[in-house]
């Protein structure tokens, strides 16, 4: 993907750049759920991870860190949608916070599975610094 600039869809209309990274963000928050669960079945069996059993091992530590990289996700990302869509009704530049903030929670997630502590905080920092970069873009 390019930044900068409107997005044409197979339809003939535009996409603004903070939209198009808002729903990239939201394909980033539905997928990160795959690496835990995908663990779990590799780990117990498909059997196993669709019952509910009563002392379940615990997953491995890299899939406990993708568990919370998602939960983090979850947990910034409606901060981050509701900002892109003020942003986009009152027509305020938000291209730059927006591509921040998708572009950090990547980083964010890769580092934060692989378990790297420093860079998984500013990465989280990065993209907090793009959600106030579209805040005051739309003040």
């Amino acid at each position: 993907m390019v930044y900068g600039g409107p997005y044409l869809m197979s339809n003939g209309d535009c996409v603004s750049t903070e939209l198009t990274y808002l729903a990239w963000s939201a394909f980033l928050c539905i997928v990160l759920w795959l690496p835990y669960v995908l663990e779990r079945v590799q780990s117990q069996g498909l059997g196993t991870v669709l019952t509910y059993p009563e002392n379940p091992p615990a997953p491995a530590a890299w899939a406990q860190r993708a568990q919370r990289a998602h939960l983090n996700m979850v947990e910034n990302l409606p901060a981050f949608a509701a900002l892109v869509i003020i942003a986009h009704l009152t027509d305020a530049n938000a291209a730059g916070g927006a591509a921040l903030f998708f572009w950090a929670r990547v980083v964010h997630a890769v580092v934060h599975i692989m378990g790297l502590p420093y860079i998984r905080t500013l990465a989280f920092a990065a993209s907090w610094v793009g959600m106030l970069i579209i805040f005051f873009s739309v003040l």
